[in-house]
């Protein structure tokens, strides 16, 4: 048995996505039972957020109680921040449960976990416990909460990590990311967000749009990826919402904003696209928008960033933050169906349900064999 724990953004986001996605793994390849408990931001106010985010979490009698009824044998935790923190892993580990924490972002050093900062660029200035560059940047766009989130990650980071048996990212580059930040992760197991399915052939030939799946926020670079549309005269449809929503509408009234879709509805956009684009201007520890349109056959143009470069083929990539460079290669892949073809492979090698499955298994199974040697020596 293997028990999850997921403290739930305010707003949903990727993560929500490879929580389900590993849950199915674990149960339909690894075969083993899988549980969740989850905590919800949005169930706290703000301040009793904060609260909770400096006493490194809330009370952790539900963690050790649910390790207990479900026998859990190792409890795989994903975003911790506020309400489970470094106390409900020490519960789990207490209760006799080993410990395996996947890092989705670079939350234990940065406080908006995306290394993105409140002027607009990539940023590594925060690095080990040292966060007051976060707090003089703004970084979490309140005074007081980027006070609460420095001070909570410089007090609580290696007591959080002193409690993990075995850290899990998506991809090198995060690892990289990890090291340079000075993030006390040690050597962590890369395991690649699983793609549940990848389709027979690529109908990129017959697309009628590039497609652009993203929150609407200035991390994402949808708007340099409008204006390379506009430059290079390709119709574009933007699914997602965001702070920029509005912004974006009103300077490309030629694009086509769905708003945001559910899964069924991405699906079919995808189906009907001939280009996928990737825009980030942050350095993204995987990039699922681009797996999952290669998955489904649709070629992507990406920016040659974070993670993004160990998906996308080097013809597929540009400079962030370049219109320009963008639109030429967007143009050049736009209906290519070979490329996409060739997208398909990637992600069959990299991120296919046995692949993955494999080296999640080993992470476990290193977390689990750690674990009992500690109680042995106990």
């Amino acid at each position: 048995m293997i028990l999850f724990l997921h403290n739930r953004y305010r707003t949903a986001g990727g993560e929500e996505r490879a929580v389900e996605d590993l849950l199915w793994l674990v149960r339909d390849q690894l075969g083993e039972d899988a549980e969740l408990l989850t905590h919800d931001s949005s169930a706290l106010s703000r301040r009793r957020a904060a609260v909770t985010l400096l006493r490194g979490g809330l009370r952790s009698d539900d963690v050790a109680a649910a390790v207990r009824h479900t026998g859990a044998r190792l409890v795989a935790a994903h975003n911790v921040h506020p309400s489970f923190g470094w106390r409900g892993l020490a519960a789990a580990r207490d209760a006799g449960a080993a410990v395996a924490l996947h890092l989705h972002n670079y939350r234990l050093v940065c406080a908006v976990g995306t290394c993105f900062s409140s002027n607009g660029e990539d940023c590594t200035r925060c690095h080990g416990r040292n966060t007051a560059p976060g707090v003089r940047l703004n970084c979490r766009g309140s005074r007081s909460e980027a006070a609460v989130y420095g001070a909570a990650l410089a007090a609580w980071q290696r007591r959080l990590a002193a409690q993990v048996d075995a850290f899990v990212v998506p991809s090198a580059f995060a690892a990289d990311r990890l090291a340079a930040l000075g993030a006390p992760s040690g050597h962590p197991h890369v395991v690649p967000h699983v793609i549940r399915g990848v389709v027979e052939r690529s109908r990129a030939a017959d697309g009628g749009y590039a497609l652009i799946a993203s929150r609407l926020a200035v991390e994402k670079g949808v708007d340099v990826a409008l204006d390379a549309c506009a430059r290079a005269g390709l119709p574009v449809v933007v699914a997602g919402d965001g702070p920029l929503a509005a912004q974006l509408r009103d300077a490309h009234p030629q694009a086509r904003f769905t708003g945001r879709v559910d899964a069924h509805e991405l699906v079919a956009l995808r189906a009907a696209a001939a280009l996928a684009i990737v825009p980030s201007r942050a350095a993204e520890t995987f990039g699922l928008a681009a797996a999952e349109a290669m998955a489904a056959g649709v070629p992507v143009a990406a920016t040659r960033i974070g993670a993004l470069p160990e998906l996308v083929e080097d013809a597929g990539l540009a400079p962030p933050g370049d219109a320009a460079a963008l639109a030429e290669v967007a143009a050049g892949r736009f209906g290519d169906a070979e490329a996409g073809g060739r997208g398909m492979a990637r992600v069959r090698e990299r991120c296919s349900p046995s692949v993955v499955a494999a080296a999640l298994t080993d992470a476990y199974e290193q977390a689990a064999h750690r674990r009992h040697g500690e109680r042995t020596a106990a």
